[in-house]
């Protein structure tokens, strides 16, 4: 069977539509067949046209019709689209919960591999600190406590434990069961992926660790997670200084767990730059992708990078053999 990639446009207003181009010019015949892009057929003809790039598209209804062509398959959402890259706010927020309630349902067919979606503006999902990691983890009704967040690239993984969380919220959202249960999400996704037991280091919360203060969430809360872990079989480490980590010594490790997304997100970012997919995991299916936001300032000027997601592609295609 030839298993299907389902890639969501994503955010109108975006340089979505030049990296699309930009893959889709680099990956190969195989991976071509597989790809599915849920978009605005018209809207996508617009904006290649804008950028004067030239692929063939074909608009197909389902995934699972027989097709025989190497042009890029287009999944119609149909909305009434006037200006390529100018989208008001409520068309395009009204696009991108279609776009991903289609993906969502996709997801769940044995026949798709899983799902891509490019970057997307948090404020067309219509409710505060809310992503498309906590959109579609809601959709799957999964718990916050089982859906995971993991960035990386083959060198290295960094997950967060909390996600998109004003700084003031993260103390009262760390949890011990929390901890313990996203970190089994990891060990298992690694060993049953990857084929391979991670070895995780984990990050305190505060300064030096508050120098494990007796009121302090690293003795209250992060390393009673790391002890029942450790007694479960998990390989950790932990808690680590966040200050001195990313100097040198993260690189004996596979996952680099953080309490909050910038304590570890903003570090690797600096290291790897666009070499990075982003995953969740504990969702129905697999989900990637890209480690970028829109890049509202780039729209038009063909500077975008498209390599994070040619490497969501090349990750999520090694899972449909």
């Amino acid at each position: 069977m030839n298993k299907k990639i389902i890639i969501v446009g994503g955010d109108p207003n975006s340089i979505n539509s030049e990296i699309i181009f930009k893959s889709w010019k680099k990956i190969n015949k195989t991976q071509k067949k597989r790809i599915y892009l849920i978009s605005n057929f018209d809207l996508i003809q617009k904006q290649f046209n804008k950028l004067n790039y030239r692929i063939p598209l074909y608009k197909v209804k389902t995934i699972n019709e027989k097709v025989k062509t190497n042009k890029l398959k287009i999944l119609d959402v149909m909305l009434k689209f006037k200006e390529p890259f100018k989208v008001d706010k409520d068309l395009s927020s009204k696009y991108v919960l279609r776009s991903l309630n289609l993906a969502h349902k996709l997801g769940l067919e044995e026949n798709v591999i899983g799902i891509i979606n490019c970057a997307i503006n948090k404020k067309l999902l219509k409710k505060s600190n809310t992503g498309v990691t906590e959109y579609l983890a809601s959709k799957c009704k999964v718990k916050n406590d089982s859906e995971v967040m993991l960035i990386g690239n083959r060198k290295l993984y960094v997950s967060p434990i909390t996600t998109h969380l004003d700084i003031r919220r993260v103390s009262s959202n760390l949890k011990k069961t929390i901890i313990i249960n996203k970190l089994k999400v990891i060990n298992n996704w690694y060993i049953k992926k990857l084929k391979k037991k991670p070895l995780i280091g984990i990050l305190g919360l505060n300064p030096h660790n508050s120098e494990l203060r007796k009121n302090s969430e690293e003795i209250k809360i992060i390393i009673p997670a790391i002890k029942y872990l450790k007694k479960m079989g998990l390989n950790l480490n932990g808690p680590l200084i966040a200050d001195t980590l990313f100097i040198k010594n993260y690189k004996k490790f596979d996952v680099i767990i953080g309490m909050y997304h910038d304590q570890v997100i903003a570090p690797f970012k600096t290291l790897y730059k666009f070499d990075a997919i982003n995953i969740t995991l504990g969702l129905k299916y697999l989900r990637v992708s890209p480690d970028h936001g829109v890049a509202l300032d780039l729209i038009g000027k063909n500077k975008a990078n498209a390599s994070s997601l040619v490497e969501c592609i090349n990750f999520i295609n090694k899972f449909g053999k």
